[in-house]
């Protein structure tokens, strides 16, 4: 069966494993039946950009061409960075947008992915978030007014603990279990008077503390892990071919190397699977 579209970023479902399905246009593939089959993938050449449409030669932020990549919030510097957050000085890209998405309760959380990471999310996107990130535990730290505040929090516990994921180490199998409610406890007798003195601040306001959270387990559909982590990559080699070992994160895990769906955002793709 060949299908042809533009990629997108994979919808998941959490299930016990996660489930998955390849966006190619209007299609959706189901990926989870695929383990152990082998599928190909070839780029043609031509991206769309996934927010306006319009061709683009070169893609950034996961699919954006240019102006849009210019233009819209969520590509701006303070979503990735939200303590840097403009939007009070007037500045902000799209105010209308900030206040569905930055105005907004964020939770701040901990993650195991490729060992203790903290995160912050809004929380229809939970679990997704932690999904997206190969995460196999999460806990809620804190719920805060909006992503501006999450980030000041998060910053506090990035002095102790990362904010990042080694995709390597993630793609090579699940991390040791942790305790993550004791990790919470440590971090936060370590932090309080920290996060005292911000929620002090005017206009900040306190976070609020969810200690009564249970920590949240992901398992995901994955046969076997490599040993050698190799990205392969459409813009060096326009087809990727392989057995679909498994799928963790955005990442389809084949027998020639792993592949950030997330990544290639807009590529128009036609697909091989069996049948």
């Amino acid at each position: 069966m060949k299908i042809s579209g533009n990629l997108d970023k994979m919808p998941v479902r959490h299930e016990d494993p996660v489930g998955y399905a390849l966006p190619l246009g209007d299609e959706q593939v189901p990926l989870n039946e695929l383990i152990g089959q082998t599928l190909v993938l070839e780029f043609g050449g031509v991206i769309n950009c996934v927010n306006c449409g319009r061709e683009t030669k070169k893609s950034f932020a996961q699919g954006h061409c240019f102006p849009c990549f210019r233009r819209l919030a969520s590509c701006d510097m303070c979503y990735v960075s939200p303590e840097r957050c403009h939007y009070e000085q007037g500045t902000c890209r799209e105010p209308e947008w900030a206040d569905d998405h930055c105005m907004r309760a964020h939770i701040v959380y901990l993650a195991n992915t490729s060992g203790l990471k903290v995160g912050i999310t809004r929380q229809p996107q939970i679990p997704v978030r932690w999904i997206d990130q190969g995460a196999t535990q999460a806990l809620p730290v804190f719920e805060v007014p909006t992503r501006y505040v999450s980030g000041r929090v998060e910053v506090l516990f990035k002095s102790l603990i990362s904010d990042r994921t080694d995709w390597r180490r993630m793609l090579k199998g699940d991390p040791e279990p942790m305790d993550l409610p004791s990790r919470r406890d440590g971090l936060l007798d370590e932090l309080g008077e920290r996060i005292g003195a911000l929620a002090a601040e005017p206009g900040v306001g306190t976070p609020v503390s969810l200690p009564d959270a249970e920590p949240v387990g992901i398992r995901y559909p994955v046969s076997e892990y490599p040993e050698k982590v190799k990205a392969l990559n459409f813009d060096k080699d326009p087809r990727v071919a392989g057995t679909l070992l498994g799928i963790k994160g955005q990442y389809l895990i084949l027998d020639t190397g792993v592949l950030n769906i997330r990544k290639f955002g807009g590529y128009r793709i036609s697909m091989e699977t069996p049948g």
